[in-house]
């Protein structure tokens, strides 16, 4: 792995974790974690690779702003998660970009199953019911009113199962381990160019076999 691959793979292990504490701590994912961390993504693969960098880093964001932002408008995810997703997407390009989001719902499936089967084992399904299914009170809040919005928020958190950026963190670890042990990172390629390939030489002399006399 070269050095600037290393560079790469450090600086979104970092964020990652970083997202991931922040999001178990306090359930949020703040501004001034998200944006830096896409505003470096975009500089660092122009420096790389110039406009085929930007481009390749534009299009990772899109991906993961969109996937999470058609989410957020149906209710399954915060507004951290969508910026999350954008700037993740801005490091890993499109391609990798879709394998973490695969990877991490798979993840987040599974953990929110057990989570449930412990929850009903141990407290009964009634209180897994009220306290991750119901879908609220009668009286919904006015999402125009600030308070209200505030309730809704904190109703929907408290219904998550797990924060988002930790199985994003997860399946953004295990990506890239995939990817550089069959040395598939993309960031650091020159986009556009030409890999060589060795052609190996085949010796065409016929054997001579010397026959005893």
């Amino acid at each position: 792995m070269s050095l600037p691959d290393l560079f790469f793979v450090a600086f979104v292990t970092g964020f990652t974790m970083t997202a991931a504490i922040s999001d178990l701590r306090t359930r949020k994912l703040p501004n001034w974690l998200t944006v830096p961390a896409l505003v470096a993504a975009l500089l660092m693969h122009t420096v790389i690779n110039g406009l085929a960098g930007l481009g390749f880093s534009l299009f990772g964001f899109v991906t993961g702003f969109g996937i999470l932002l058609v989410l957020w408008l149906t209710g399954g995810s915060g507004g951290g998660d969508v910026k999350l997703m954008g700037a993740l997407g801005a490091w890993l390009g499109a391609g990798l970009t879709l394998r973490v989001f695969l990877v991490s719902t798979a993840l987040a499936a599974i953990a929110a199953a057990a989570m449930l089967l412990a929850g009903t084992l141990s407290r009964g399904f009634g209180f897994v019911q009220r306290r991750y299914l119901a879908g609220g009170s009668a009286a919904r809040p006015n999402a125009r009113r600030p308070k209200d919005r505030e309730l809704r928020r904190l109703r929907r958190q408290r219904r998550r199962l797990m924060p988002y950026a930790v199985p994003v963190a997860l399946g953004t670890w295990l990506v890239l381990f995939s990817a550089w042990h069959s040395a598939s990172l993309p960031w650091c390629r020159k986009q556009g160019s030409q890999t060589q390939t060795v052609t190996p030489t085949v010796d065409n002399r016929t054997p001579q076999n010397t026959l005893p006399t």
